[in-house]
């Protein structure tokens, strides 16, 4: 069926792929040119967005890496939408594509694609007709529509630029932006506090002025701490893994390890497991407005009832008290999501047991003291990698609703995904300019 939308995928603009291997002081260019782009087209305000309008989804916000009342407003939630839909269609089998198939893959990344530019349109469509993002006046409405969805465009080639031309991926450098911008400024922000005036907005500035007043207020280091907390949590987390151990068939005397995070499935199904309750959100938000609140109610904004509203991050430790139901229910479906979304993103990047088999055995590897073959290795693999893909997802769904609890700087769930973010991508740049300073060992690793 996906085969008819050929042609549409071939019509669709896309990013030129290089036709040459891109340098380390290359790829860092354009991940720097595009950072700084994003952080351009954050301040680009939508014309004629009403000044009372709310953010309805703050709580994700940093997750989704858009600036409400920006041209940005919709992030990176397209992009993760696509891929959410298309991972349950390839992983249910109801699309047959084999991802280690060249042509399979190509198809899928089109068909992303089309599908993230018909969520742009949907989604901007969505806020400004629920009220989620809402017009001075009547006459504005497709004005915004048409800035959101430019806006959606731009950060779906901006993705595709980084991919190809760059370190890591649009989506993970948008993320860590994001939040790396809410946490220095919710530190250091030393101008006054809308709520509090005469108070810095900033919790460490707000901390030294009430120890100026005689009355230090310790509550506000407490996000502060959280964020430290986590950061330490998630780097001693990615330090964890199992290493198997290989030798060379080809080499004689070469050995090495292949090594298994425990986190092995990177962030990822936290990402998607926050865009899916964003989107939970959003429908409510429709249903409310056609007279069938099935989902819940939202009202200023903010889910007050039903699945919705249960399905809303709890930001307060407070919580566990006040509203243990809603704590218990959201932390079991979340983890149990992220640990759906660990099992097909495994699956679907090919770095399951039979596809590191395969890697492994054609690389002429083997484990010393068995014998070298492609099924010994999966065989062996398929001890620890599915084990480890859902209790390291279990674990990144526990910390990151753990930390959101505690109220951290950029949301619990935007610092979890930023930490891992960044820990990888200094990983990438670490080995791409090894490589450049040692080119015989891209050779060797076959990149």
């Amino acid at each position: 069926m996906i085969e008819k939308l050929q042609p549409i995928f071939s019509i669709l603009p896309q990013v030129k792929s290089p036709e040459h291997r891109i340098s380390f002081k290359e790829k860092l260019k354009w991940t720097g040119i595009i950072l700084v782009l994003y952080f351009l087209l954050i301040q680009i305000p939508l014309y004629g967005l009403s000044p009372i309008a709310v953010d309805q989804f703050a709580q994700l916000r940093a997750v989704i890496a858009g600036s409400f009342g920006s041209i940005l407003t919709l992030g990176i939630g397209p992009i993760v939408s696509a891929s959410i839909v298309l991972q349950l269609l390839v992983g249910g089998k109801i699309l047959n594509l084999d991802l280690s198939k060249h042509e399979d893959k190509a198809m899928f990344q089109g068909a992303q694609k089309l599908l993230a530019i018909i969520f742009t349109l949907f989604e901007a469509m969505v806020l400004v007709f629920t009220g989620a993002i809402s017009p001075i006046s009547s006459e504005y409405i497709w004005i915004l529509i048409l800035q959101m969805t430019i806006g959606g465009f731009l950060i779906i080639f901006l993705d595709e630029v980084v991919s190809k031309w760059g370190f890591g991926s649009g989506v993970g450098l948008f993320i860590a932006a994001s939040v790396s911008q809410e946490i220095i400024v919710g530190s250091f922000n030393i101008f006054s506090s809308p709520t509090q005036p005469g108070v810095p907005a900033g919790k460490i500035p707000a901390f030294i002025y009430s120890l100026t007043t005689g009355t230090p207020n310790f509550d506000y280091l407490g996000p502060v701490i959280a964020v430290i907390i986590v950061f330490l949590i998630v780097v001693y987390a990615e330090s964890m893994r199992v290493e198997i151990p290989l030798s060379s068939g080809r080499v004689k005397g070469a050995r090495g390890k292949y090594p298994l995070r425990f986190i092995y499935a990177s962030n990822m199904p936290v990402i998607l497991a926050s865009a899916l309750l964003l989107n939970v959100q959003l429908f409510a938000n429709i249903f409310q407005k056609i007279g069938y609140p099935i989902l819940g109610t939202i009202s200023n904004g903010q889910a007050v009832s039903g699945i919705a509203y249960l399905l809303t991050p709890p930001r307060s430790l407070d919580m566990i008290f006040t509203e243990p139901i809603h704590v218990l229910v959201y932390g079991i479906v979340f983890i149990a999501i992220c640990v759906l979304f660990a099992v097909l993103w495994v699956e679907l990047s090919n770095i399951g047991p039979k596809a590191v088999a395969k890697q492994l055995h054609q690389m002429g590897m083997q484990i010393p003291g068995f014998r070298s073959s492609r099924r010994q290795f999966e065989k062996i693999l398929k001890k620890y990698i599915p084990a480890i893909t859902v209790l390291g997802g279990a674990f990144v769904g526990l910390l990151a609703f753990g930390a959101d609890l505690t109220g951290a700087l950029g949301g619990g769930t935007g610092v979890l995904l930023t930490v891992g973010i960044v820990y990888r991508l200094y990983e990438e740049i670490a080995q791409e300019q090894l490589m450049d300073m040692h080119p015989m060992l891209r050779k060797f690793l076959g990149d």
